[in-house]
């Protein structure tokens, strides 16, 4: 077939302003990967891999990347690449109906290409332009933006706080008469204070809110501070920043896997990881969190990835974009795997080497043993002859479990895993404040290119729309955004933001991105057509969608979305709304307090889960009554007469 004209290549709202490009390939693509690989790749993947049968949990991450993640990847790249516009032109283009799907909920000019207005005016007779489009991907980008920035607020301050020897983490401080250590740092763990205690000072109720942390207030600042810098043109300066903030994080890794695979525990760490227990694939929840892993870890449907597209040339290979982007996201979350579980050894082999020596010490002491005379090598060899000979006195000892798989069964994902385990790990390697500084620059870098799609997702569509006037330079709607971004996020520098944090969380994206991704997949495939979807992807790439794209957009991928979020419902169902407090008199302290949600905060949650997607239902409403107007104005436009006389009768009615 002919390939029609390509989309009008002019900046947001069709005026003289040329929209932005990519300098080249691979700034476009290292933008896409920062944006896909974060902070889920280096603490949610392995503690997945590790609870989910090792090698086993790969066979589901596989499937769900191939059914799943690649065909929504290639819709969101293909649809912004070829309409060139954020998330509210892309679904408004596609159908009006749709306007929910992408933005903000308000009355705005839609700037579109022709080809898409035109396409508008068959949908819709007599559609001239003004759209009602809805809060979608920019809601939840914005809420996501904000706890995930908090996130790199607390990173900023461990990043911080590595600079100095030893490690602030690494001992109790004293207390308050400067006799002894602190109670509640002796009662759990160095480690644990300075997180629960000196950086969070978190409360022991969500209810109480207590006061604004100066600190962390500082360090969220900051935080907004470089995202502003560095999205203050859009992807002209994010095109820049991209060169580090996406590369350096591979560096660090690298550096971290040569260290950790030299430490001694590392193999053991990587054989407990990926040695594979194929009976834990009858659970349906490791499908549902495999399927899960893999939608967020893409970032989909948030519209960054959209936003992204819409700056490449009309005529990019796509597919090829789609397929390499999506691999090299699942072969990071494998590699920072590697690394991490290396290092996680190596500290499981190190606690158990020093549960041991406790032991040793309690049968020496016990049994007149002469100093060093029983070695770690010797000690069940020891013990087993002490129990068949002693068995009483080896009973009256208060001896712990000594078993490797035991340690390093305590993982944890999220903060838990950052600033708990993998801090206490680092605590223990030669160089700590060294291998500190390395790691939450890591992070740091890694959650920033982030938050360059999560910007984008937000900035991208309110220019495309005209919400502000073009006399308003990029810098001051970037910096607008930001601080509102910053203002609205010191909530979580609270003595309970922790809590809150947690909720936003488990109850902002999850479901929202389900719906939000569903509503895209039909929409291209139902809405638009597969048809019409595969004669722009020709025009594009110059050829067409093969079979397993199309199977996978008309049948699979909304299968599968449909079913994970009626698995992901029914399993919020039957979880309670309730979290863990860290309180000091809690009489199982250092263990956290499961207590249940106020019934403010559970009504919260729920506003929280629905809130995004109901604008849209809400916008095709809005939609569908602006047409029924038209169609009556339309009547009564053709029927004079007829409507002089109703007014009359109504006006007698009066």
């Amino acid at each position: 077939m002919a390939c029609a004209q390509g989309p009008d290549p002019l900046g947001a709202g069709g005026g003289g302003e040329r929209r932005p490009r990519w300098d080249n390939r691979l700034q476009y693509l290292l933008s896409c990967i920062g944006f896909a690989v974060g902070l889920g790749n280096i603490w949610r993947f392995p503690y997945l891999c590790q609870t989910y049968g090792g090698g086993a949990f790969l066979i589901p991450y596989l499937i769900a990347l191939v059914l799943e993640g690649i065909p929504l990847f290639h819709i969101e790249l293909a649809i912004g690449q070829r309409l060139r516009r954020g998330s509210v032109g892309v679904w408004k283009a596609v159908s009006p109906y749709l306007g929910g799907v992408g933005q903000a909920g308000t009355w705005v000019l839609c700037g579109v290409n022709p080809a898409s207005s035109r396409r508008w005016r068959q949908a819709v007779p007599g559609h001239s332009g003004v759209c009602p489009t809805g809060l979608g991907c920019l809601t939840v980008s914005f809420l996501v933006s904000l706890y995930y920035n908090t996130v790199l607020t607390w990173v900023l301050w461990y990043f911080l706080n590595s600079f100095q020897s030893p490690l602030p983490w690494g001992s109790c401080p004293l207390d308050l008469n400067r006799t002894g250590l602190e109670a509640e740092c002796q009662a759990s763990s160095p480690v644990s204070y300075f997180w629960y205690r000196q950086t969070l000072n978190i409360t022991a109720d969500i209810s109480d809110s207590g006061s604004v942390q100066g600190r962390l207030l500082a360090c969220l600042a900051a935080a907004w501070a470089i995202v502003y810098l560095c999205v203050i043109r859009g992807i002209e300066s994010t095109g820049k920043a991209i060169y580090f903030t996406a590369l350096f994080p591979y560096l660090v890794l690298t550096v971290f896997l040569i260290r950790g695979l030299t430490l001694p525990g590392a193999v053991r760490g990587l054989t407990y990881l990926f040695t594979p227990d194929v009976q834990v694939l009858r659970s349906p929840r490791v499908w549902l969190d495999a399927a899960t892993q893999i939608f967020f870890s893409l970032s989909l449907a948030f519209g960054g990835h959209i936003a992204f597209a819409s700056y490449n040339p009309p005529r990019n290979n796509c597919e090829k974009d789609a397929v390499t982007i999506a691999l090299v996201n699942s072969m990071t979350s494998l590699y920072a795997s590697i690394a991490m579980f290396s290092v996680l050894g190596f500290k499981a082999a190190n606690d158990h080497g020093r549960c041991l020596d406790r032991n040793i010490l309690q049968l020496i002491n016990a049994f007149d043993l002469p100093d060093q005379s029983v070695s770690r090598d010797d000690y069940a060899a020891v013990l087993t002859h002490l129990n068949a000979t002693q068995p009483d006195r080896v009973a009256r000892l208060c001896l712990e479990t000594c078993r490797l798989e035991d340690f390093l069964d305590k993982s944890a994902s999220g903060t838990g895993l950052a600033f708990i385990i993998f801090t206490e790990a680092i605590l223990h390697m030669p160089g700590a404040p060294g291998w500190a500084v390395l790691f939450f620059g890591m992070l740091f870098t890694l959650g920033l290119s982030s938050m360059f799609g999560n910007m984008e997702s937000i900035i991208t569509p309110l220019l495309d729309v005209g919400l502000v006037h073009r006399s308003v330079p990029k810098e001051v709607l970037s910096g607008l955004v930001c601080l509102v971004c910053f203002l609205s996020a010191t909530c979580f520098t609270l003595q309970s933001g922790n809590y809150w944090l947690e909720i936003f969380d488990n109850y902002v994206a999850p479901l929202d991105l389900m719906v939000l991704a569903f509503f895209e997949v039909v929409g291209v495939a139902y809405v638009y057509g597969v048809q019409r979807f595969g004669d722009d992807i020709e025009c594009m790439t110059g050829r067409r969608p093969g079979l397993y794209w199309r199977v996978t957009w008309r049948v699979v991928s909304p299968l599968l979305l449909l079913t994970i979020f009626v698995a992901y419902v029914a399993v919020l169902a039957w979880t309670p709304l309730s979290y863990r407090a860290w309180d000091a008199q809690y009489v199982r302290f250092p263990l956290r307090q499961e207590k249940s949600y106020p019934g403010w905060v559970q009504a919260t949650c729920v506003l929280l889960c629905f809130l995004p997607t109901l604008w849209v239902p809400a916008v095709a409403l809005v939609q569908l009554l602006a047409e029924c107007r038209r169609r009556k104005d339309g009547w009564q436009a053709r029927n004079p007469v007829l409507c002089v006389e109703h007014l009359d009768c109504e006006q007698g009615l009066l």
